[in-house]
């Protein structure tokens, strides 16, 4: 299991954890999504013993990460597919970490296989790879030592469509053999095929956490329409307290029919109603990270 409690780290007085608590328990893929700059590399660094934590703490299988004697073999873990040696081979890579943890060079072979390197292209210097056979290369690293927990940053990045499934398969298949996994992805509809539990954090502080089922399942109405200024001005007439949602729309607990008629009765055109039952990542991602989002800028330079 990974746990994570209070977890803190500040920069000079920028905080750029704040205050983290989670758990990812095993047998289980836990999606760990939030904007860029939201904390969840620096959460994962200090997971890893890269960066230390001004305050709290991560422990992964009971323990602080740099206590583990052999980590390799209890601990997978992949945070940039590029910070590899640009002057070996990926069979290098590989031998070196197998020696590293006492492990025999079958489990070399045995990798290269799993991630579809072949012969040849274990063979080439990593500064030829493209990045998907880094990630690939970074993937069969982790795995090298059979460990019980991944700890994975953007590792479907680079890869093509048929990449991305094949990580799919084989992450669903290590956390069915009871692995714990990580994973911190920017694409949402990966992390919602995927995922069993998902955590959000925006501006370094949790903003939602819990089971797939549970954060996607929503209550009320969705209602989006061209002017959404005059839309939540009709719906406040009408005593319906709206909030935004992801995209562009509003969300409230009113019914679709009494959303209707407000709207209709202010003459305000709609794009779209419906339940709001079963919003997808997508939207609830946005909805909860809307005031951590970077603003648009259209191509005069003007703010959209």
């Amino acid at each position: 299991m990974i746990t994570v409690e209070g977890l803190t780290k500040t920069y000079g007085g920028f905080k750029a954890v704040d205050n983290v608590s989670f758990e990812c328990r095993p047998g289980a893929v836990t999606g760990f999504l939030g904007p860029n700059g939201a904390g969840k590399s620096t959460t994962m660094r200090i997971m890893a013993g890269l960066t230390p934590a001004s305050a709290g703490e991560a422990r992964v299988g009971g323990v602080l990460y740099q206590d583990i004697p052999n980590p390799g073999t209890q601990i997978g873990v992949l945070l940039d597919a590029s910070a590899q040696h640009a002057g070996r081979t990926g069979r290098e890579i590989l031998t070196l970490s197998a020696l590293t943890m006492g492990l025999p060079m079958s489990r070399v072979d045995e990798m290269l296989k799993l991630v579809s390197l072949t012969a040849e292209e274990s063979t080439r210097r990593v500064r030829n790879y493209s990045l998907g056979m880094r990630q690939r290369l970074g993937i069969a690293n982790a795995l090298l030592g059979d460990p019980k927990i991944l700890i994975l940053d953007e590792p479907a990045n680079g890869l093509d469509p048929a990449g991305i499934h094949w990580m799919r398969s084989l992450l669903r298949e290590y956390a069915n053999r009871g692995g714990t996994v990580l994973l911190s992805s920017h694409l949402l509809h990966e992390i919602e095929v995927i995922a069993d539990e998902i955590i959000v954090i925006g501006n370094g502080r949790i903003v939602a956490q819990g089971t797939k089922a549970e954060l996607l399942q929503t209550a009320g109405t969705f209602v989006k329409a061209g002017d959404t200024s005059a839309l939540a001005n009709a719906l406040t007439s009408a005593g319906i307290t709206a909030s935004p949602s992801g995209d562009g729309g509003l969300r409230t607990e009113a019914t679709p029919e009494q959303v209707g008629k407000a709207a209709a009765s202010a003459g305000v055109a709609l794009i779209e109603l419906r339940p709001a039952e079963g919003a997808g990542l997508e939207e609830m991602f946005l909805e909860l990270t809307s005031d951590t989002q970077r603003e648009e800028i259209t191509p005069e330079g003007a703010q959209s």
